[in-house]
């Protein structure tokens, strides 16, 4: 069991454990296929995501066709995700390490909750977490504190009790409004001098020192 009085760590999902880009942008694509729009990029993708997938299809589709749009996009996404993630270096160990170290784990995501289980089943790891709590069950996303909140108050934890790990400026934010130390990783859409601006507790190339740091709590 952990000797610190950190008994949580919460992860954020794309960009901080995994990389799902390439699925985001093939079902991205498609909708705007079957909408005769032009293709978005691989850069502009990985700037617009973060925010949910109906932020992310808005942009693009506008209001008319926003929900006509999701709807492709989801059943899209959901069918052929699994040939488009995998865990970033170091993720899966780090995962099982802290888990195997006495850590409760959860996820907290701006993705939809059924795309988050089909990554984490995909990926052998929906065993290692406590719970998953996504934007699309509560009534706002990243950055409002809630989704930790909720996290917390599930696990009957304290905010000193857990520690956040994101790969956004949005995430910081997060941890900041929910009083919970934030670790941010630069392997996401923020580049470095906007996760520097937004202030987290830690920041750290990738996930693979997240152990060690969380140890020293």
């Amino acid at each position: 069991m952990p000797v610190a009085q950190i008994k949580l760590v919460i992860f954020d999902l794309d960009g901080t454990l995994v990389n799902a880009y390439a699925a985001v942008y093939r079902s991205l694509n498609y909708v705007m296929q079957k909408f005769k729009l032009p293709a978005v990029g691989h850069a502009v993708i990985k700037r617009s995501v973060g925010w949910g997938d109906r932020n992310l299809l808005g942009r693009f589709v506008g209001p008319q066709r926003l929900e006509q749009a999701l709807s492709l996009y989801r059943r899209h996404h959901n069918a052929t995700l699994g040939n488009g993630v995998h865990f970033l270096p170091g993720a899966r160990k780090v995962v099982r390490q802290l888990k195997q170290q006495g850590y409760r784990l959860a996820v907290a995501s701006n993705r939809t909750t059924s795309s988050s289980e089909v990554i984490l089943r995909h990926l052998k790891v929906r065993d290692c977490f406590d719970c998953v709590v996504c934007g699309d069950r509560l009534k706002n996303f990243k950055p409002h504190p809630e989704i930790l909140k909720h996290i917390l108050q599930k696990l009957s934890l304290t905010s000193g009790q857990a520690v956040y790990v994101g790969d956004m400026a949005i995430d910081v934010e997060t941890g900041r409004r929910a009083r919970v130390k934030t670790i941010a990783v630069l392997t996401g859409s923020s580049p470095r001098a906007e996760i520097i601006k937004a202030r987290p507790f830690k920041v750290i190339r990738d996930i693979r020192p997240v152990v060690s740091v969380i140890a020293r709590l």
